[in-house]
C-alpha cells in the first residue's frame, strides 16, 4: 500500500495545500501534482463524478505524487467502501454536526479492530498479491478521516466531534457557514470568522490540526499566524477560470482595449 505522505507530513507540522477537483479528468489531477500541490479532495458531493473517474483520478494522483482524498456525498457505507477500494486514501465528510456521523464513518473506513471494513483484495491490496493481514495492519495506518464542519451546529458540537481518536484533521466550510449564520456568502463577515475563530480554538483544545479554505494570500497569512498549516486553495474550476479571465484581461489591457 502506498505510504500517505499527506499524513507525514502534517505529523510533522509541514505547511500542505491542497485543491478540490470538480473537473472528472485525470490531467487536471496530473496538472495540479506537477504544479507541486500535496494533495486533492475528490469532489462527489458538488461534482457529477462517477465511481469509475474516481479510480481514473486516484491512479493520476499515485502517478504525480498527490494524496488523493474523496469528499463524499454522505455517510453511508457502499460509497465510503468503493472510493477506499479505488485507492483514495482518506475521507472528508461534508456537513458534520454529530460525533455519530464521524463514529459512522470510521466504522466503513477502518479494518478491526477501529472498525469493520468490508475485506476485498482490490487495488489497495494490489489484487492479493501480499499477505492481506498485513495490508489491514498498513491500511488501518494511512486512512485518513476528515470531518468538515459547516454550520453553527456543528461549530456547537465540534468539542464532541474532535474528540474522536481517528480524526486526522477537520476542515471548515465557511461557505454553508455564513448561510447558516444567515449571511450567505459573506465569508468575511464578523459573525463568520468568530465562529471560525471558535471552531479553531476547538481544534487546539482537542490537539486535532485544522485545515483552512484560503480566501487569499493575506488571509492564509492570519492563518499562519496562528498555527496553521493546512490550506485548500479553493478548487479546479474556480482556479482555472480565474487563470483565464486574468491572462485575457492582461492581453486585453496591453492592447489598450477597454
Amino acid at each position: 500500500m502506498r505510504i500517505n505522505t499527506l499524513k507525514e507530513k502534517i505529523a510533522r507540522k509541514q505547511p500542505v495545500y491542497g485543491l478540490f477537483v470538480s473537473i472528472p479528468h485525470p490531467v487536471i489531477i496530473e496538472m495540479i501534482g506537477h504544479a507541486e500541490y500535496d494533495f486533492v479532495i475528490i469532489d462527489l458531493e458538488h461534482a457529477a463524478t462517477s465511481m469509475e473517474s474516481v479510480e481514473d483520478l486516484v491512479r493520476a494522483a499515485e502517478l504525480v505524487g498527490l494524496t488523493p482524498l474523496v469528499r463524499i456525498s454522505k455517510v453511508e457505507r457502499a460509497e465510503i467502501l468503493k472510493v477506499l477500494d479505488c485507492g483514495a486514501q482518506g475521507i472528508v465528510i461534508p456537513h458534520v454536526e454529530q460525533l455519530e456521523q464521524v463514529e459512522e464513518a470510521v466504522r466503513h473506513a477502518y479494518y478491526h479492530p477501529v472498525g469493520m471494513r468490508s475485506l476485498n483484495s482490490g487495488r489497495p491490496g494490489v489484487f492479493g498479491k501480499y499477505p492481506l493481514t498485513g495490508y489491514i495492519e498498513e491500511a488501518n495506518q494511512q486512512v485518513m478521516v476528515v470531518p468538515m464542519i459547516e454550520s453553527v451546529e456543528g461549530v456547537r458540537q465540534s468539542a464532541q466531534i474532535l474528540s474522536h481518536p481517528q480524526v486526522s484533521f477537520v476542515l471548515e466550510g465557511a461557505a454553508d457557514l455564513s448561510q447558516s449564520l444567515g449571511v450567505p456568502w459573506q465569508t468575511e463577515h464578523p459573525d463568520v470568522r468568530r465562529v471560525l475563530d471558535e471552531l479553531h480554538a476547538t481544534a487546539q483544545q482537542c490537539e486535532v490540526p485544522y485545515a483552512t479554505v484560503t480566501r487569499g494570500v493575506e488571509d492564509m497569512s492570519l492563518w499562519a499566524e496562528r498555527g496553521v498549516h493546512i490550506y485548500v486553495l479553493g478548487d479546479d474550476r474556480n482556479t482555472a477560470f480565474r487563470a483565464y479571465a486574468q491572462k485575457r484581461t492582461d492581453y486585453r489591457n496591453a492592447g489598450g482595449q477597454i
